[in-house]
């Protein structure tokens, strides 16, 4: 990229590599040009290599499309494939915030690549195997890169899922975001088949595909969509439950059950923790307890009671304890 080129034009590359389709007119507001100047800045960014179309409608506009070649002194091919594989490998990691950015920027990337470099991308990404968190879900990259790209384009979105009883459905629903709290990705979308908003759990997704059309955004429950993500699946019924104290700090409890959520440990005193722990089997809380690696008091009904202690005699009996 040349070094006379205006900042004003890579805003407008940064705009037309941010959303699907923009109306000349609102790029010109965006800019404070004239629409004549935006026509005029596009046709240099086509000399360049900058694969712009425009678009038939009422109101007219500039998409950034796949083009046969990467534009010239963007991206080489290797760093080209190098930074998808890179975004990839960063999108099932374990810092919420760096995997939320990769895959905003994997969903921008695998839009443009050119075919030869989406065949060279897939080949790489099959060698890689990223090790999962302990404990938790693995979530496919490409498939939050389609989910990402839904949401950013507003695009209704296609998928078979499955629910925590394990009962499969079909959904069609309108994506508005994306959330990774607590080791989990989760996808919040209205359902116009149920007339409502719903909160998916993304490794419960399968075949994630946009049917082709556009939907018209709706006011969203929550303007902080995390927050409204969290509070949901806080409140989910559970078909198994504890109230356990332990002898740890509140923040030390965090950091072992890395899937609780905030709202669910409370500190009683400096050294003193209350958690409310619940799944559908009794053993993902036995595994919790053990992961507390600390002394505890267990508030819970008898099932659990009897799940806990089979596991410690497991445990005794390979230690050699009788």
């Amino acid at each position: 990229m040349s070094k006379d080129m205006p900042g004003r034009m890579l805003r407008l590359l940064s705009l037309l590599q941010s959303r699907r389709e923009w109306p000349g007119a609102e790029l010109a507001r965006r800019l404070g040009v004239s629409v004549r100047t935006v026509r005029r800045d596009v046709d240099r960014l086509r000399e360049l290599g900058y694969p712009v179309e425009g678009t038939t409608g009422t109101a007219g506009g500039y998409r950034l499309a796949s083009g046969r070649d990467l534009p010239p002194l963007l991206l080489d091919d290797d760093e080209a494939v190098a930074i998808a594989v890179g975004l990839l490998t960063a999108a099932d990691g374990t810092v919420a915030g760096v995997a939320e950015a990769s895959v905003r920027a994997l969903a921008k990337l695998q839009r443009i690549l050119p075919a030869r470099l989406r065949r060279r991308f897939d080949a790489v990404a099959d060698a890689v195997a990223p090790v999962p968190r302990a404990g938790l879900p693995r979530v496919d990259p490409e498939a939050l890169a389609v989910l990402a790209t839904a949401c950013r384009d507003r695009e209704m979105l296609a998928f078979g899922y499955r629910s925590r009883s394990g009962t499969a459905t079909s959904r069609r629903v309108e994506p508005y975001a994306l959330v990774s709290t607590h080791g989990l990705w989760y996808l919040l979308a209205y359902d116009p088949a149920r007339r409502d908003w719903r909160v998916f759990r993304v490794d419960r997704i399968t075949g994630p595909r946009p049917v082709g059309w556009r939907f018209t955004p709706r006011e969203p429950p929550d303007p902080d969509a995390r927050a409204y993500v969290s509070r949901t699946v806080a409140a989910a019924p559970y078909r198994h439950s504890a109230r356990v104290t332990v002898r740890l700090p509140a923040e030390e409890v965090r950091a072992r059950l890395p899937t609780t959520m905030p709202g669910k440990v409370e500190a009683v005193d400096a050294g003193t923790s209350v958690i409310r722990l619940g799944a559908d089997s009794p053993h993902v809380i036995v595994r919790e307890l053990a992961a507390l690696g600390a002394d505890f008091t267990l508030d819970g009904p008898p099932e659990l009671r009897a799940h806990l202690r089979a596991a410690a005699r497991r445990l005794l009996a390979a230690a050699g304890d009788g």
